[in-house]
């Protein structure tokens, strides 16, 4: 990843948010936000990549003393961390949210149908089909000079997703996808093959109901 000066001001963590959400940010552009700041000599980025692989290893065992021992967190940022982790642990919810089939994933972007825009989403799953993380990845018109596969695949490595979920809508309200769509899911398929995750749909949403490629038979595994 790059130093927070090499990126645009416009796609820096916190105006990305403010742009698009948290959901479109990466678990280090959060942090990133989270801390504000890096040190002398040490990017924020470097050191939220830090306190990242910490959360990967022992989520559960993580504390104040543990995060101060990364270079470039003192009191005041590890605090803000342990609170802001704290504070989602109250309201999280406990059960495991299962993807069983295409209809699971409709219910959850019902908000895509009246949309003005393209809006591209990824949900990430583990190996039993549950839920890790929904994301938007991005807003426009979805073209293959958007839909890069680095940027899709991105999260899913970082959330060691065994298999991923790609949703789109058409404000158009037609459903059936363009030689477009087939192209780049094609494309992605691929790309997943060789990453080791599993590409277990695509869903084009739209005020007319939904298409599904697994449904339809078009997902080559």
């Amino acid at each position: 990843m790059k130093n927070i000066k090499d990126v645009p001001k416009f796609d820096r963590p916190r105006e990305k948010m403010d742009r698009n959400g948290p959901q479109a940010l990466s678990d280090i552009e959060l942090l990133a936000v989270l801390l504000g700041s890096g040190i002398k000599g040490k990017d924020v980025f470097k050191v939220a990549r830090d306190i990242l692989k910490l959360v990967q290893k022992d989520f559960n065992g993580i504390n104040l003393k543990s995060l101060k021992d990364i270079d470039g967190v003192g009191v005041a940022k590890a605090s803000q961390i342990i609170a802001a982790i704290e504070f989602s642990k109250r309201f999280l919810i406990k059960d495991k949210i299962k993807i069983t089939c295409s209809n699971d994933i409709v219910k959850m972007t019902k908000e895509l149908k009246n949309k003005k825009q393209e809006y591209f989403l990824t949900f990430t799953l583990d190996g039993a089909h549950n839920l890790i993380q929904k994301r938007t990845v991005f807003i426009g018109t979805l073209n293959q000079s958007l839909v890069h596969p680095r940027e899709i695949f991105a999260d899913a490595i970082t959330d060691r997703a065994a298999g991923i979920i790609f949703v789109h809508n058409h404000p158009s309200g037609n459903i059936e996808p363009g030689k477009e769509d087939i192209s780049i899911t094609d494309r992605l398929i691929e790309v997943g093959k060789l990453m080791g995750i599993n590409v277990v749909d695509h869903i084009i949403i739209s005020k007319e109901g939904y298409f599904s490629f697994d449904e339809k038979g078009m997902i080559n595994r």
